[in-house]
């Protein structure tokens, strides 16, 4: 085992995109499916970069990449439902990241009155609205404002590092 701290770390004109996402992988994260009803079809993605922002006002955040084919449909719905990925999700998480007409095939699913979307049994489900979005070089942050939120404790989350999924062990 190498000790990150014994190697020299690279400057800015070394940093190539296959290095950055192996660095990036070794933080695990979870995992949320932001997803909407648009134009009566289930529209949504994967994303691993979800976080709290704001207590007041009730802010989370995401980052997705420009070049998304999604998101510029997404971002038009009225609300967009984020479903934090339970364990058992690991094949409805790669359903959202393939074929866009495929991402929702024999997943159900729960839509709100304002057309968020939630696959079930997700640790908790957030109907939001899209605060504002910062444009951050290859990325585009999306601040949503909450406007209701349910959770479970029912289930454990799943969890992406160094490119694949797993999942935490579970208390004693």
């Amino acid at each position: 085992m190498t000790d990150p701290a014994s190697n020299p770390l690279s400057t800015n004109q070394d940093l190539d995109p296959v290095q950055l996402r192996q660095a990036f992988g070794t933080f695990p994260s979870g995992v949320v499916a932001v997803a909407a009803e648009v134009d009566g079809r289930a529209t949504g993605l994967a994303a691993s970069s979800f976080t709290s922002v704001s207590l007041d006002p009730p802010l989370v955040s995401f980052s997705i990449a420009n070049s998304s084919k999604t998101w510029p449909d997404l971002r038009l719905a009225p609300h967009l439902g984020v479903t934090v990925l339970a364990d058992h999700h690991g094949q409805v998480c790669r359903q959202l990241a393939g074929p866009v007409d495929q991402r929702f095939d024999d997943v159900p699913v729960r839509v709100s009155e304002q057309g968020a979307l939630f696959p079930v049994e997700g640790l908790a489900h957030f109907d939001c609205t899209i605060h504002d979005e910062v444009v951050a070089g290859d990325h585009t942050i999306v601040l949503l404002r909450l406007h209701a939120v349910a959770h479970s404790e029912t289930f454990q989350p799943l969890v992406f590092h160094r490119s694949v999924f797993g999942k935490l062990a579970r208390p004693a």
